[in-house]
This record gives structure tokens, sequence and C-alpha cells, in this order.
């Protein structure tokens, strides 16, 4: 019986896909990739009859149409789309019509964009007594967003937001955030292709020069936005550290240095 696989390749370099994912690719009879967004050589493991066709030109009626003629000559059918299926994907949109053909479907999650961009600049998306929240979001363009989901409204929370798909609205983006009551110096840091090798850009700006360090970046498409109170945080002099690894502090797998004392 055929199946139809969504994969993720992850951020962009291809040593990131999953090893699921890998697998997947290096069995499959035909598979459909994002060439927009997805590198070719997320392709490199498909054995040599494997039929590789790029996305970039096609429609939506067009993706779903090629994955359901191909589900039909090969077992294993996949579209490879760019960091997670689950999100920003259409993964839903693409579904419903192999559900209708009777398809069976599956997906293999990825590494995103988010986790990428704070990885390749060391910084981390969650500190303790800092935020334990992260947001991730975009900024209304042609989409627009649903009733309570503007910029203004989730900004206001002071957590960390990851912004997709928003690098040609800064201006939006400085403004929003300023009326939403952070500083024009809060940090911000923009990575332009997260993982692409000899591509990824690392901007390290603040609300305020944000437009302007873009611009002078060159960057205009395909870039991650982080705007965080735990940006920078690995110069801070002062750290409030996590209990898990506290002496301290008791859980099911150690007992604090007290506690160890009083049995000894």
């Amino acid at each position: 019986m055929s199946k139809v696989w969504f994969v993720g390749a992850g951020p962009g370099d291809p040593d990131l896909i999953t090893v699921k994912g890998r697998d997947l690719i290096a069995k499959a009879g035909a598979i459909l990739f994002a060439g927009s967004l997805v590198s070719i050589a997320a392709t490199r493991w498909a054995g040599e009859a494997c039929e590789i066709a790029d996305s970039k030109g096609m429609t939506l009626e067009e993706i779903t149409g090629w994955l359901i003629e191909k589900a039909a000559q090969h077992e294993t059918v996949i579209r490879l789309q760019t960091g997670d299926p689950s999100l920003y994907g259409a993964l839903i949109e693409m579904v419903q019509p192999l559900d209708k053909a009777g398809i069976d479907s599956g997906v293999v999650p990825g590494v995103s964009s988010a986790m990428a961009s704070v990885a390749a600049a060391s910084e981390s998306l969650t500190l303790p007594e800092v935020t334990q929240t992260v947001i991730l979001t975009r900024v209304e363009g042609r989409t627009p967003m649903p009733p309570g989901e503007d910029l203004v409204a989730l900004a206001r929370h002071q957590c960390t937001l990851c912004l997709f798909l928003s690098i040609t609205l800064i201006q939006k983006i400085q403004s929003d955030l300023l009326e939403a009551g952070w500083q024009k110096e809060a940090l911000v840091l923009v990575v332009h292709k997260a993982s692409w090798p000899d591509e990824e850009v690392i901007v390290r700006s603040t609300i305020e020069t944000l437009y302007d360090d873009c611009r002078a970046a060159k960057i205009k498409s395909q870039a991650m936005i982080v705007v965080s109170p735990t940006l920078g945080a690995r110069t801070w002099s002062q750290l409030k550290k996590s209990k898990l690894y506290d002496k301290d502090f008791t859980h099911r797998f150690r007992k604090s240095v007290e506690l160890q004392e009083k049995k000894s």
C-alpha cells in the first residue's frame, strides 16, 4: 500500500534532517521538494531511480495532483518541506485531498528555523525568572491575523517572540513592539537562512535600529526575527540558575545535598 510522507527538511543544512526523514528519502520512489525554500541537497540520499521534482512553480492543486499521481505508482512518496510541516506548511490543505482519494499519509517533524536561528547565535529562548514562554507567530501582511493575535496584543506579554515570514514588515514590527511597551533599546536577533552553508547571516540589533541594520545587511527574505528579554544573556554578570541542577533541589533522580547529609 502506498503512503505519502510530509517530511520536514529542517531549516537549511541537509544534515539537520531527522534520521527517519533521511531513511524515507532513501527508499522513496518520488520526491516533491519545495525548491524555493529547501535545498536540493536535501534529496541527496535518494536512489538513482527516484523521481525528483521541484514544486516552486506549482499551485496547491498541482502539488496535490502530483502527489496523488505518484502514490498510484510508488509505495513511498515524499513531500519535502522546509522546517517543520506543521508550522506554516499548508499541511492540512495538502492532506485533505489525499484523504478524499483514500491515500494514506504521515508526517515526519523537522527542525524549525526558530530553533536553528537561536542555535546559530548561541542564544536561549527561555531563562528562569526571565521568560518561560515562547510565541511563534507572524506579522499581518497578505494573510490576515485572527482577532486577538495582532503583534501588539502578543508583544504585551513581554516574552520571547519568534516572527516568521515578516522581514518585509520591519517598520510595522518596530512600531507595534514600541506600542506594546518594549523599550527601543531592546535587543533583536535576525537570522537569514539559518544553518544554510555559506549563506547564513546573523544580525544583532535593537528595536530602534532594526530597519537600518537589516537594510545594511541586505536581508530581504527568508529571515527569522527573534525579540526576547533573554537575548544577550551570555554576557550577563547575574543569572538565575535552573533548579534542575541546583544542589539544594530534590527531584526523582537526585536528592538534594541536605537530604543526602541527613541520610548519612
